[in-house]
């Protein structure tokens, strides 16, 4: 007896964000769907950012790696931004060790910092993205009152 063919990958609307959250192991052919139904999904909707949640993915190999990359790519194309959350620390370890870059994608810790990411206009800036969380940090140290 095989195994239950998995279903889609749901992607959800957030105003004008498109979330996915990837949960487990991803199969060829779920990957594959999920980049066309992103990409459709962009083009219909106009979504200008899309994240993609990672923090239930114990594993990625280099097939979810090119397919998370071409995803971005292809995103920008249609002027959508495109941001990786939630990966753990194994998974960035792996992809280094397999030599992968994910052109294209951004990172962010969470899908909160990751919807506040695509929600600043200055984020394109390299130099910007480190700025929100940063003052994050400085607004949680300074005492009641403070400005």
């Amino acid at each position: 007896m095989t195994a239950p063919s998995p279903g889609p990958v749901p992607v959800l609307a957030l105003g004008d964000i498109l979330l996915v959250t990837l949960t487990g192991e991803l199969h060829d052919g779920t990957a594959e769907r999920l980049q066309q139904d992103i990409t459709e999904r962009i083009a219909r909707s106009g979504a200008t950012g899309v994240v993609i949640d990672i923090s239930g993915v114990d594993i990625v190999d280099s097939y979810l790696g090119r397919v998370l990359a071409e995803i971005a790519r292809t995103a920008s194309l249609l002027a959508a931004r495109t941001v990786l959350a939630g990966m753990r620390p194994a998974v960035a370890i792996t992809l280094v060790e397999l030599g992968l870059t994910l052109a294209g994608l951004t990172t962010a810790l969470d899908v909160d910092r990751a919807v506040r990411l695509l929600a600043d206009p200055v984020a394109d800036d390299p130099g910007a993205v480190a700025r929100p969380m940063a003052a994050d940090r400085a607004a949680a140290h300074r005492p009641e009152g403070s400005p």
